[in-house]
């Protein structure tokens, strides 16, 4: 039975993975608040120029030239109008998602027992966004977005971050660099404040695949223009670049890294990993970090012992150890083992002829369930039966 010390809730703890909810609306807010700001000093600057040239030549010119020069001045401020009014309709998305989140998690704050029925069904919540983050991470869109709608956290999880990240990668996977091209030039000053190596990555590709193709003066000319300023903070990159042009894929001689198909790979996993660095994002799905907790609390040495991994691919029968089940053995494996200040074991202990160890009572449960005759056990691991004369009593010393 729960104590009541254990079914206490700790906030705090439970909002250690909620991090990412609050920091990604931040983070959107943050890069529409830069481009306002790039739009207000690109089009003001502009219009000041042609205030101040339409007012120099006033005295010269006919009625109709300055007439056009106001109109000029004025449809460029209808259009920064637009943008702004564009930028102030997705400020208040973002509003409205963070309000929708900060009541979310200040629901948690609201219980003080993990027995209560409203941390069942906020906990219910959260497995839902963990599930939409997971399948939005691995590009199911339409499945991620129809899960969130059916449960009604749409402003809770960030479909568009992730769609936008899966159509890049997508298009990177297709050797395609505009796309992410025109990405890195969105957030160039982001990316600079990181020192990012993504576009000089990208634009290194692109000048592979120009050699790759024997296309050398488009190659020589890409280089100058695009690489060539990079040298100083890449010198060892540019001069294997630039060695390729002696080399020809069929001949790549000691550059066969260069030419190999696995860098788009590569650029794929360093494109997801500063798109998830630039939002604040883990790079692993959140329903991993919540099962590493898990798995971490409940592994011991003996979840990966080859005893327990050959019996889990032998049989058919499903361990009582969530670690050693196949399901979840192979994911547990990197995680540490858990931290157990005290041990529990049945008090009713008996040894099988196989030499595992268990319960009297869990083992007549399990026979109970099984239909077994009254003179038997089954391991719940192995599968085997034993004659219940064939087991011994064992004592801890």
């Amino acid at each position: 039975m729960t104590t009541k010390s254990a079914a206490i809730l700790s906030a705090d703890n439970n909002l250690l993975l909620e991090e990412p909810l609050l920091r990604l609306p931040l983070e959107v807010l943050r890069k529409i608040f830069k481009s306002s700001q790039r739009y207000i000093e690109n089009d003001g600057k502009k219009l000041t120029e042609l205030a101040r040239d339409a007012g120099a030549k006033a005295p010269q010119v006919s009625q109709e030239a300055s007439l056009e020069s106001l109109n000029a001045m004025i449809t460029r401020m209808q259009t920064l109008k637009r943008k702004m009014e564009t930028l102030h309709e997705e400020e208040k998305v973002v509003h409205a998602q963070s309000r929708k989140r900060v009541s979310h998690l200040n629901d948690l704050h609201s219980l003080s027992s993990l027995l209560e029925d409203g941390y069942e069904s906020w906990s219910k919540i959260r497995l839902d966004r963990f599930m939409v983050d997971y399948m939005l991470r691995n590009g199911y869109s339409n499945s991620a977005k129809q899960l969130a709608q059916k449960q009604g956290i749409e402003e809770l999880v960030d479909v568009d971050v992730f769609v936008q990240c899966w159509t890049i990668e997508e298009s990177l996977r297709n050797k395609k660099t505009t796309e992410c091209l025109a990405w890195c030039a969105e957030n160039k000053n982001s990316l600079k404040k990181i020192k990012s190596t993504l576009e000089f990555e990208l634009r290194l590709q692109v000048y592979i695949e120009y050699v790759r193709e024997r296309k050398l003066k488009e190659a020589v000319t890409y280089s100058r223009k695009y690489l060539s300023g990079s040298c100083d903070t890449h010198t060892t990159e540019f001069l294997r670049a630039s060695c390729i042009l002696a080399f020809p894929p069929e001949r790549p001689g000691p550059y066969k890294a260069l030419y190999a198909e696995g860098r788009w790979d590569h650029l794929v996993k360093t494109f997801v990993s500063t798109h998830h660095s630039l939002y604040n994002l883990p790079q692993e799905p959140l329903l991993h970090v919540a099962l590493a907790a898990g798995l971490s609390s409940l592994k011991t040495p003996s979840c990966h012992s080859t005893l327990s991994t050959r019996h889990n691919t032998a049989c058919s029968v499903t361990s009582l150890c969530p670690i050693c089940s196949t399901e979840l053995n192979e994911l547990a494996k990197p995680v540490p083992y858990g931290h157990h200040t005290t041990s529990w074991v049945d008090h009713d202990l008996i040894v099988l002829p196989n030499g595992r160890v268990y319960g009297t009572k869990r083992l007549s449960d399990l026979a109970g369930k099984l239909g077994l005759d009254s003179g038997k056990y089954r391991d719940p691991i192995s599968g085997e039966e034993f004659e219940r004369a064939d087991v011994r009593k064992v004592f801890i010393s």
